[in-house]
């Protein structure tokens, strides 16, 4: 029952776009990947990253030339990287960060199958990549994570304790609370965010568009011992 009921939940979960929404290629003259479909940006650098899974995903590191800080966005679960760069070119210029960003294994041109486990893969290789090509340190990094994206992310704060920030926008409990509201961690469950959030030790920024996600931020609250803030409504 519980293999059906996490099968179950997994395939809610993850709803990648198909076809996806763009390619990556190698330039014939220097060996530089290309991100398909976005404008020439000499601040934008795209990765293929290997896995502990044993998948190459992408990812996109955009550059803000003042940057003190890095957002690390973990996405939605309906989403891919083509999707989402006009976004991230607002975010940039706005907020004025680096922006890195990536797909899921088995999202737009990351190879594999999208899973819970995968998702944490791509995440650590993600951050990998942010110490090794860019000396960023955890201190200067903000993990923001939507939807599904909180699994990873949540994933990611509870094995780092320097974390300068986190934000939730739309996040789950877990998946099985995504389907049924049961009250207790079943062993079976996928994302288990709400019991990741306890570990977290930075700042937390809470985002949703519903009033009705104060029943789960207020017991949030009671659970984890950090400092955590509310936004209710649109984060536009």
């Amino acid at each position: 029952m519980g293999n059906v009921t996490s099968s179950v939940a997994a395939k809610f979960a993850f709803f990648p776009p198909d076809p996806p929404t763009y390619d990556v290629y190698k330039e014939e003259e220097d060996g530089k990947l290309v991100f398909t479909g976005v404008t020439a940006d000499k601040n934008m650098d795209v990765h293929l990253l290997e896995t502990k899974g044993g998948n190459k995903i992408v990812a996109t590191f955009w550059k803000h030339p003042f940057a003190r800080f890095t957002l690390l966005y973990s996405h939605g679960n309906a989403a891919d990287l083509g999707q989402m760069q006009e976004l991230f070119i607002e975010l940039r210029a706005h907020l004025r960060v680096n922006i890195m960003s990536y797909d899921y294994s088995g999202y737009g041109a990351s190879s594999g199958k999208p899973s819970e486990f995968n998702t944490y893969y791509d995440i650590e290789a993600v951050y990998n990549c942010l110490k090794s090509e860019y000396n960023i340190k955890q201190e200067d990094i903000i993990l923001y994570g939507q939807s599904v994206g909180s699994g990873p992310t949540l994933h990611l704060a509870s094995r780092l304790q320097r974390l300068r920030a986190v934000v939730l926008h739309s996040a789950i409990l877990s998946g099985i609370r995504v389907l049924y509201p049961v009250k207790m961690t079943f062993w079976f469950d996928i994302f288990k965010n709400i019991d990741k959030i306890q570990k977290v030790s930075c700042t937390v920024l809470v985002i949703h568009v519903s009033p009705l996600y104060l029943t789960y931020s207020i017991f949030i609250v009671a659970m984890v011992d950090c400092k955590v803030s509310f936004l209710i409504g649109s984060p536009c």
